[in-house]
């Protein structure tokens, strides 16, 4: 990514949707010729000047400083992901980082916490959106990731390319913007991931949708929230998600599917635990062993 567009792009989109009654700037009698908040506005808010501000957004200032970070958050109304992210890409202005190629490995206790979660949906997310493990109704309620090639095994491709996904997807049009968003904001972090790059590069060829939400700068942390699923076998289920860093990872996460205890997303999950779950093989009973034959 061309670090000083990223820059100028977000901050501009930012400060184009942010208006004056919001932000408290009063009005001054002059024409606006652009929507949402002025440069001048902007540094004023911020406390910087305005030359200083329009240096930033073109991305010629490198590494601010945490306050005048603070400040603009503040004056744009920025959100905790968007701080994250304005962050990053100043940080990352003038000496880009080199992207993570080392492969994700999901260690053990990881893996038996998955299945320990049998009941709900469950399974761990990496950089990119890839799904590092996942637990049997994780693979039920969404897709079989595991039967899928490993490149493949990605969240993001699931949502914005396999037609499945539409039909299996409540509220779909939210969910695949969410995602992109959490694309966005591991660009930020990771400007110089090759791997990001391709899988964008990717979905901007063959997702419709992707280019619109991918201009629009919006970024998110996922953390919690509410997603739906139409299972072909039981009908709709109604999830809270709940998402944790993995300990010791912050580049994994692991991510629950929880129902209301009593409700019938509850009672439709349970029925579909009972159908799909694989029995263990069932093995005739041992032959009892003879005695050894006594010595005369």
């Amino acid at each position: 990514m061309d670090r000083r567009h990223e820059i100028a792009d977000f901050l501009r989109i930012r400060r184009a949707g942010l208006t004056p009654d919001k932000a408290g700037v009063p009005d001054d009698g002059r024409t606006r010729r652009v929507p949402g908040l002025r440069r001048d506005e902007v540094a004023r808010l911020a406390g910087v000047s305005t030359e200083y501000y329009t240096r930033l957004e073109q991305g010629r200032v490198g590494n601010p400083s945490p306050e005048v970070l603070e400040a603009l958050a503040r004056a744009l109304h920025l959100d905790d992901s968007e701080r994250e992210h304005l962050t990053d890409l100043l940080a990352h202005s003038t000496a880009p980082r080199r992207g993570p190629t080392s492969p994700q490995r999901v260690r053990a206790g990881l893996h038996l916490m998955l299945q320990t979660l049998g009941h709900v949906p469950a399974f761990i997310l990496g950089r990119r959106t890839d799904v590092l493990a996942s637990n049997h109704l994780a693979r039920e309620v969404l897709t079989d990731f595991d039967a899928l090639p490993a490149p493949r095994r990605t969240l993001a491709r699931y949502y914005l390319l396999d037609p499945a996904a539409r039909e299996r997807v409540l509220d779909w049009d939210r969910i695949a913007a969410e995602t992109v968003a959490v694309l966005r904001l591991e660009a930020g972090r990771h400007p110089r991931d090759k791997q990001l790059a391709d899988l964008v590069g990717e979905l901007t060829l063959k997702s419709p949708e992707f280019s619109t939400w991918w201009n629009d700068h919006r970024v998110l942390r996922r953390t919690h929230g509410a997603k739906g699923y139409h299972h072909p076998l039981v009908g709709d289920l109604h999830f809270s998600y709940e998402s944790f860093q993995v300990p010791a990872d912050n580049e994994q996460t692991l991510c629950v599917y929880n129902v209301e205890p009593g409700s019938e997303s509850a009672r439709f999950l349970q029925l579909l635990v009972s159908w799909t779950t694989p029995q263990p093989p069932a093995f005739p009973p041992s032959e009892p062993t003879a005695p050894p034959a006594s010595t005369p």
